[in-house]
């Protein structure tokens, strides 16, 4: 099962950490800016950055999360960047999450599925769009947009994960809302995402269904732990968002394990940070992932 063996992944390099790319171009050294005048320029320069990255994480860093909305903008250059982003990281080894946030009423959400987790059949063959290990949703349209979803979880061995208790600022205007039952949003919506996990539970414990569960909101994922059992979550927040590791730990269950932290620009623009003067973009990506780590398993393990 995919989160069996995410989890394996977490503990053979002893990194719960996914490397956010999350790639701006803006985010790219100068000389690798320098001359560029087109949307195509853009893209092959962020992917030729990312790859890099890639290569410099790939053994040490068990899984990618690449957030589709910095490759629309470039138009469908940015989304060839994006395509290739996902095969290179899966054929150096690391699961691959699309973050894309994606649901509708279930016959677009069949299609949603279809384009990251699944396959769309032309003529005789089936193909996937951008295959993903995981991919993120939007639980907040009900169960009919999350059928299509586990129906390919369970015919290709993929995972989702579930938008919870999310990590900006603004997140308590609904999430934190309560309802009639003495619950908020964010609580009722864990119990769903639970329901919805029941059939994918693998050895460790955790479902294929997962959570997106923010580190800036420690006291409200405390509460998610509790009562999502179950459910590994995918923790946003952490670094440039202002999510601390000691704050997280509540995120982790008493085996050290249940969850994996994001960090984007903390990784991709290292290299600008005054600690990792002087290193090349990728060693200076390299290294925060190190330093990542260990702030990480001190915060959970200690």
């Amino acid at each position: 099962m995919i989160v069996d063996k995410l989890i394996d992944k977490i503990k053979e390099y002893d990194n719960p950490t996914v490397a956010g790319i999350d790639t701006s171009f803006d985010y790219l050294p100068e000389d690798m800016r320098a001359g560029v005048k087109d949307f195509k320029g853009a893209a092959e320069a962020i992917l030729a950055f990312n790859k890099k990255i890639i290569d410099n994480i790939c053994d040490i860093v068990p899984c990618v999360k690449v957030q589709i909305a910095y490759y629309e903008m470039y138009g469908i250059e940015g989304m060839r960047a994006f395509a290739e982003t996902l095969r290179y990281a899966s054929e150096k080894g690391m699961f691959v999450m699309t973050d894309a946030k994606r649901n509708d009423i279930g016959a677009t959400a069949e299609c949603y599925a279809k384009a990251y987790l699944g396959e769309t059949q032309v003529g005789e063959s089936s193909y996937t769009a951008f295959d993903s290990d995981f991919l993120t949703v939007n639980g907040y349209l009900g169960s009919d947009g999350i059928k299509p979803f586990l129906n390919w979880m369970d015919k290709r061995d993929k995972g989702i994960f579930v938008l919870v208790k999310t990590s900006n600022k603004s997140s308590g205007e609904l999430q934190d809302l309560k309802l009639e039952n003495g619950k908020t949003v964010y609580e009722y919506i864990g119990s769903l995402v639970e329901e919805w996990g029941k059939g994918s539970i693998g050895k460790y414990g955790y479902s294929a269904v997962g959570a997106v569960v923010g580190a800036t909101h420690p006291a409200q994922a405390e509460i998610l732990r509790r009562e999502m059992p179950h459910t590994f979550f995918l923790i946003p927040g952490y670094g440039a968002q202002g999510g601390k590791a000691d704050d997280l730990k509540v995120c982790f269950g008493k085996d050290g394990l249940g969850g994996i932290v994001n960090s984007s620009r903390g990784i991709l623009c290292a290299y600008k940070q005054e600690k990792y003067a002087g290193m090349t973009f990728d060693a200076a990506a390299r290294q925060a992932c190190v330093d990542m780590k260990n702030d990480l398993n001190r915060a959970i393990k200690g």
